[in-house]
C-alpha cells in the first residue's frame, strides 16, 4: 500500500483514499496528471479529489443507463432488419411459386400458337389431360364438355396472370409504360466544364 502511494506521488499524482483509480466495471475515471498541459498544479490533491463520493455512483449509473439505451437501440434496428428479411423471403417464395406456375402452364396442351395479350381458358378432360382453349365457359354454355379450371392472360414477358388479377396487373403495366414513355430531362449542356481547373 505504501509502495503504491509512493509511486503515485513520484508520478505527480496523489494516492488520496477519497478518489479511487477506477469506478469499477461500469466506468473508468480519467487518469490524473500532476502537470496538465505542462503546468504544475498548486495542489493535485485539491484539484483531483472528488467533492462528493456519490458522484462516482451517479457516474456508474449513467454509464449503465447508456449501455441499456444502446442495447435497446440495437435491438430495435435488428428487429426492423429481421422484418425486412422475412418480407424478402416471402417475396422470393411468391416469385418461385409464380415461376413454377408459369412453367406448368406453358407445358399445357394447346392446338394453337399462344399470343401475348390474349386470354386462354384452362380445361381438364376426364382422362386428366389439361388443355388451353380460346372458348370461355360462358361461350360453351351448358354444353361445356370438360371441367373448367381457370382463365389466364398471357403477358408480353410470357408470364401468366390469373383472370381475377388481370385488371390490377394491367393497371401496374400501364403505370410503368407511362413512366418509361416520359422523356428524360437532361441538363442543357452535357459537356464537362473545366473552368475552375484551368484558371
Amino acid at each position: 500500500m505504501e509502495a503504491s502511494a509512493a509511486r503515485g506521488r513520484a508520478e505527480g499524482g496523489s494516492a488520496s483514499p477519497d478518489v479511487p483509480e477506477a469506478a469499477g466495471q461500469a466506468g473508468t475515471l480519467v487518469e490524473r496528471s500532476g502537470t496538465p498541459g505542462g503546468l504544475a498544479l498548486v495542489s493535485p490533491y485539491h484539484t483531483h479529489r472528488a467533492g462528493d463520493p456519490l458522484d462516482l455512483v451517479a457516474l456508474a449509473e449513467q454509464v449503465q443507463k447508456a449501455d441499456e439505451f444502446i442495447r435497446a437501440n440495437a435491438t430495435n434496428k435488428l428487429t426492423v432488419i429481421a422484418e425486412q428479411i422475412q418480407h424478402l423471403q416471402e417475396q422470393a417464395r411468391k416469385v418461385l411459386e409464380e415461376a413454377r406456375r408459369d412453367a406448368d402452364l406453358h407445358h399445357v396442351a394447346c392446338n394453337m400458337v399462344k399470343k401475348p395479350g390474349n386470354i386462354y381458358y384452362l380445361y381438364k378432360r376426364e382422362s386428366g389431360q389439361q388443355y388451353f382453349s380460346i372458348i370461355s365457359p360462358e361461350e360453351w354454355g351448358t354444353s361445356c364438355p370438360h371441367e373448367f379450371l381457370g382463365a389466364y392472360k398471357l403477358q408480353h414477358d410470357l408470364s401468366w396472370t390469373p383472370y381475377e388479377d388481370i385488371e390490377k396487373q394491367d393497371a401496374k403495366i400501364s403505370i410503368m409504360d407511362k413512366l418509361l414513355s416520359q422523356p428524360v430531362a437532361l441538363p442543357p449542356n452535357t459537356e464537362p466544364t473545366f473552368q475552375g481547373l484551368t484558371h
